[in-house]
């Protein structure tokens, strides 16, 4: 059996082949810090961030889509891949993606977290590589396409051609970077104090980066930080805007980045293509409207594109064998196995 694991900060997400997506889960742990031991991962993790006794901690083990708590995330993973693979006999292999701007040693750490559970070899992709497979562009041919995925970790954003990246730029914490934004403007404009989650789901709920054609309203409760007492405040979706736009806008400077540096040929095939959008930040109101813009360039959104990536790695399974082969001829997507 071959697993496709996308380790995202936010989501974990797991394909097996012939059997599709089988797991979408919060990357969250929940661990309790006196004796050691963990109590929850995923979406029971999820449901107790900022509601945990003293003594047990829910946290995100990974921060801009690279290995935070090491000892976490092989716990993590042991968890998430146990619900998938029952059997301790056949050891799979595991193809999983990491950001396009990673040190060595960043890799090495992910490799080790999921070597833990016990798996026959890893090999590793480029999360753009990823997500354009999985939003359906052919990377393999001599011709250039250029793919923007947005998560709550990182962007990644690259202009992609046979097989491998030929410019690139990631853009970490894009989302959780939001999610502040939106915490500092309720506090300083209405006094109020909320937390992480909350600010998570009224930019879900409500979020935009374009003047909102249509006034949403969520309702976010929290403490007064004048008084200490509950309070409650109803946003609307012209406020989320205000509160985000700026962090939307670094992932557009970034884009405008990547097309300065794209050589002329390659820029020729985006221009005609244009852009493609995957991530599940994409999906926020106006984004594409926002990139197009700036670069006055065509920009539409993948089929289901918060598991682009996933789909992606599921697709290089396929690869494994020319990678085992030593002898592919064809342009192989996947970087490195170990």
């Amino acid at each position: 059996m071959d697993i496709a694991l996308d380790l995202g900060t936010c989501n974990t997400r797991i394909y097996i082949n012939e059997k599709g997506k089988v797991l979408d889960e919060p990357s969250v742990i929940t661990y309790d810090a006196i004796l050691n031991e963990i109590l929850a991962a995923g979406k029971d993790a999820y449901r107790m961030l900022g509601k945990t006794p003293t003594k047990i901690h829910a946290v995100y083990p990974l921060e801009g889509g690279v290995i935070a708590e090491l000892d976490l995330v092989e716990e993590m993973i042991g968890i998430f891949l146990s619900k998938v693979s029952t059997s301790k006999v056949i050891m799979p292999r595991v193809v999983a993606c990491i950001p396009g701007e990673i040190t060595e040693v960043e890799k090495r750490a992910v490799v080790n977290a999921i070597s833990s559970f016990g798996v026959r070899r890893v090999y590793l992709i480029e999360s753009a590589k990823a997500a354009a497979m999985g939003a359906g562009l052919d990377i393999t041919s001599p011709h250039g396409c250029m793919i923007v995925d947005i998560g709550g970790g990182t962007a990644d954003i690259a202009v992609l051609s046979l097989g491998g990246v030929s410019v690139s730029r990631t853009i970490k914490d894009v989302g959780k970077q939001m999610d502040e934004e939106i915490i500092k403007y309720v506090r300083r404009k209405y006094s109020l104090i909320i937390g992480g989650t909350t600010a998570e789901q009224c930019k879900n709920a409500i979020g935009c980066v374009v003047p909102p054609a249509e006034e949403k309203v969520f309702r976010v409760k929290g403490r007064d930080s004048m008084r200490g007492l509950p309070r409650f405040v109803d946003m609307k979706s012209s406020e989320i805007y205000e509160a985000i736009i700026e962090t939307a806008m670094g992932v557009v400077k970034g884009i405008m980045e990547v097309l300065e540096k794209t050589p002329p040929e390659l820029i020729g095939d985006v221009y005609t293509d244009g852009i493609t959008l995957s991530g599940g930040l994409s999906q926020l109101e106006g984004f594409c409207d926002l990139i197009s813009q700036y670069t006055n360039l065509n920009v539409h959104l993948a089929d289901d594109p918060a598991d682009c990536v996933v789909k992606g790695c599921g697709s290089a399974i396929e690869y494994i064998a020319d990678v085992e082969s030593g002898g592919a001829t064809n342009v192989n997507p996947l970087m490195a196995a170990y």
